[in-house]
């Protein structure tokens, strides 16, 4: 049954809009929490690891920097942040019946207008990076709208949908930090680090789709909690989140750098160690591995970052 079957949008609007009758615009608090703040850090963290990889010196440079965690986090994510909220706004009536679209709070069509206008934003800021900064922060926003808006609407297939998530949030910023540092395309080491651990991130995104298993079986929308069930899905996340960094130690092996190579190992098997609390409850449990595995994850791609720096000087 497609979302549209399940219960009509007009519906919705109009329950959410009884709820606040008196309210014509946003409070500023709200709009903030459109935007989710919270998801901000994992673009911006991957935009710094891009800026270290690249080994460039940052002299002179903090301004392009600053502005390129900006575009990171509290523009380009942001504005896929409010997307998703406004083409969710009826999933949400279910599972998260508070947010500010379901709610009422964020009235009429503000919530899409606030979509428009951070694109709008996060294109001005972009021209700012040169070129690529520019190229990078487009591909990043056509996915953030892709990723919720019809007729493509990838997040109802769980392996696309988490796939562009991934992207945007590791990958992407990854490369587009250091291609602004470099002023060209990054070395094709530093890229393959980011696709590996925007393939690893592919299994974060499971994990944050346990919370909405209820909403999304009702509107159909494939999830891979929803398609796989809570076992197999938490099963795959593991395994998903494992397998590149295993080829991430192999490759800094490879490249002579012991110290990082130890160093993420020893972040893989602290992973490793916390996965099996997972696997007894991934509902439950869920957010626990969020903040302490994925904190590890993270970490983990700082490191690499710091051996790609001898990149530039050229790898055997």
């Amino acid at each position: 049954m497609s979302e549209a079957q399940h219960l009509p949008s007009d519906a919705w609007d109009t329950a959410a809009a009884t709820r606040r009758p008196h309210l014509t615009r946003p409070a500023l608090r709200t709009v903030l929490e459109l935007l989710k703040p919270i998801t901000w850090f994992a673009p911006m963290w991957a935009f710094a690891c891009g800026v270290v990889s690249a080994g460039a010196p940052t002299t002179g440079r903090w301004p392009i920097i600053v502005a390129g965690v900006v575009l990171a986090g509290p523009l380009v994510c942001a504005t896929s942040q409010a997307a998703n909220d406004w083409y969710d706004r009826h999933v949400d009536a279910i599972n998260e019946p508070d947010r500010p679209i379901p709610s009422g709070r964020m009235p009429g069509q503000w919530g899409f207008y606030i979509a428009c206008g951070w694109t709008a934003l996060s294109l001005a800021v972009a021209a700012t990076l040169g070129p690529w900064g520019f190229i990078a922060a487009i591909f990043g926003l056509i996915l953030a709208w892709v990723y919720s808006a019809p007729p493509l609407r990838l997040k109802r297939n769980g392996w696309w949908g988490n796939s562009a998530v991934a992207i945007c949030y590791e990958g992407l910023p990854w490369f587009t930090g250091a291609a602004v540092m470099s002023a060209a395309r990054p070395d094709w080491r530093i890229m393959l680090m980011a696709l590996l651990y925007s393939v690893g991130a592919h299994g974060i995104m499971t994990l944050n789709d346990f919370k909405s298993v209820e909403g999304d079986t009702r509107m159909g929308i494939g999830s891979l909690p929803v398609m796989l069930g809570a076992d197999r899905a938490a099963r795959m996340s593991c395994a998903v989140m494992v397998l590149p960094q295993a080829v991430v130690v192999a490759l800094l092996l490879h490249w002579g750098f012991l110290a990082q190579a130890t160093a993420v190992t020893v972040l893989l098997l602290l992973q490793g160690a916390l996965m099996p609390t997972l696997l007894l409850d991934p509902r439950g449990k869920a957010p626990w591995y969020n903040a302490t595995g994925t904190s590890l994850y993270v970490i983990g791609m700082m490191v690499t970052a710091f051996a790609l720096r001898a990149v530039p000087g050229g790898l055997s």
